[in-house]
C-alpha cells in the first residue's frame, strides 16, 4: 500500500505528459534534451522498442538503433522523464514477443520487423 503522498505526487508527474500508445516492435522516434555546460539542445533517438517495464511513474522502455559501423546502441528511458520532449511512432511493428531480447543477435535483413498493416 502506498503512501497518499507519494500516490499525490506520482499522479501529479503523470497528468502533465501526454504520451503517445505503443509496444515492443515499434519504432519510435524521440526527442531528449541534453545538457551541454549552460546550452540545452534537443537529439534525436530514433530506433526500435524492444521491451516495456514497470508501472505508473516507475515505468520504462528500452530502445535499440543500430549506429555507425553497425554497432547496437540500447537505451533505457523512464516513460515519465523530463529529459523526454517528443515521443513520436514512426512504425507499428508486428511482432508476438513481449521482449524482444534476441534482436541483439541478428544482423541486417534478419533484425528486420514486419509493419503491422490496418
Amino acid at each position: 500500500m502506498k503512501n497518499k503522498y507519494i500516490a499525490a505526487f506520482e499522479a501529479a508527474q503523470i497528468s502533465g505528459k501526454e504520451i503517445p500508445q505503443f509496444k515492443a516492435g515499434d519504432t519510435l522516434k524521440l526527442g531528449v534534451e541534453i545538457k551541454e555546460g549552460n546550452k540545452t539542445r534537443i537529439q534525436f533517438f530514433e530506433g526500435i522498442v524492444i521491451a516495456l517495464k514497470g508501472e505508473g511513474v516507475s515505468n520504462t522502455f528500452t530502445i535499440r538503433k543500430i549506429g555507425a559501423n553497425s554497432v547496437g546502441v540500447e537505451r533505457i528511458f523512464p516513460l515519465y522523464s523530463d529529459s523526454l520532449k517528443s515521443i513520436e511512432v514512426l512504425r507499428r511493428g508486428r511482432v508476438r514477443r513481449a521482449k524482444l531480447n534476441f534482436l541483439r543477435g541478428l544482423k541486417g535483413k534478419a533484425a528486420k520487423i514486419k509493419e503491422l498493416r490496418n
